[in-house]
């Protein structure tokens, strides 16, 4: 549960400071997972598992001027353990319930894709992140803007269309690279979400594109252009959903990556205090050095399910498996390919 910070009024009552104004309020969250994680890779004969503990604690800072504009912002903490110690931009929320993203702001893409249901859980053939595989993970794979930007997100309803939302986002870099790095410069993003109801049933359609130069000048690619699509379902306690996306882009390591594209798709059913899920995506794109168009075909394929308990307000059991499949220019990488599961628990407040 969230809990209400009153920092300022404190320390003014205590010091006795008469006419110090306010701070804003403050309200912290965060959780706690602890369970066990277990594998077994392809270029392995026996499993292997180990404890998986994380903890994560963050806080937000919000208020409302005279004229009922909110202005927030938020800093972590720790992350997964790590010591976050980072700042949110910050958010101003007029009263027409549209809103402005500044510094950290993101792309109005992503902000607006409807989000298909996955697998929950720790489970993972973690290697495949920091593998050669190029083949995008996600249908936002080529979210990129720098932090000085905007984004701003029009109100419900808008230009007098029932259920859609729109948004418009840009963002400006700088072209300190080296030769072996790549960082987006000026970036763009377009995005839409319209949400309609036919009988029982309410489906939800959102994507855009983003478009963002590389700063680094060896590459031929754009840092980024690719769009996203995705659109879900939910009737009474059944949601499902599929994703697409599509385009080419520069890697952190000033790699090109041409011809990529992705497909996901989800279900979600919940009776009572269990939540079963499952989720694939298969995905694939070809790869080269930075100059050279890529022509090397590396793939993704995953499947994952879970099954959720609330055990309690804030605390819920979860049971977690996923099979992954990776190839790097048409061959298997074995130590990337196989199996995961997990089962634990997660405590939030």
């Amino acid at each position: 549960m969230k809990k209400e910070l009153l920092i300022a009024s404190a320390l003014t009552a205590s010091f006795g400071l008469a006419g110090v104004a306010e701070a804003a309020s403050a309200s912290f969250s965060g959780n706690v997972r602890n369970g066990v994680t277990g594998s077994d890779l392809d270029d392995t004969t026996t499993g292997s598992h180990a404890a998986s503990q994380q903890a994560s604690l963050s806080f937000s800072v919000s208020e409302t001027t005279d004229a009922g504009t909110k202005i927030s912002t938020g800093f972590g903490v720790m992350d997964e353990n790590a010591y976050d110690g980072t700042a949110s931009g910050l958010t101003l929320t007029f009263t027409d319930g549209s809103s402005l993203g500044l510094i950290e702001a993101g792309n109005a893409a992503t902000g607006r894709v409807a989000a298909v249901p996955g697998a929950s859980g720790e489970q993972s053939i973690a290697a495949v992140a920091a593998s050669a595989n190029a083949a995008p993970g996600a249908i936002t794979w080529g979210s990129s803007s720098d932090n000085v930007g905007f984004s701003y997100t029009s109100a419900a309803d808008a230009l007098g269309v029932d259920g859609l939302t729109w948004g418009i986002s840009a963002a400006f870099g700088d072209d300190g690279d080296v030769a072996a790095s790549s960082t987006a410069e000026t970036s763009y993003s377009l995005g839409a979400t319209y949400v309609t109801t036919t009988g029982d049933t309410t489906v939800t359609i959102g994507g855009g594109f983003i478009q963002a130069d590389d700063s680094n000048s060896t590459t031929i690619n754009d840092k980024a252009d690719v769009m996203m699509v995705s659109a879900t379902a939910v009737t009474g306690d059944l949601t499902i959903g599929v994703g697409y996306g599509s385009g080419s882009a520069v890697d952190a390591g000033a790699e090109e990556v041409d011809g990529a594209s992705i497909l996901t798709a989800g279900a979600k059913y919940v009776s009572g205090d269990m939540t079963f899920s499952v989720g694939m995506k298969d995905s694939e794109a070809k790869d080269g050095a930075a100059g050279a168009d890529g022509t090397n075909t590396d793939t993704l394929e995953a499947i994952s399910g879970s099954v959720d308990y609330v055990v309690a307000g804030g605390i819920t059991a979860t049971l977690g498996y996923t099979d992954v499949s990776s190839q790097d220019e048409g061959v298997s990488q074995t130590s990337n390919s196989g199996s995961a599961w997990y089962i634990g628990a997660n405590i939030s407040f």
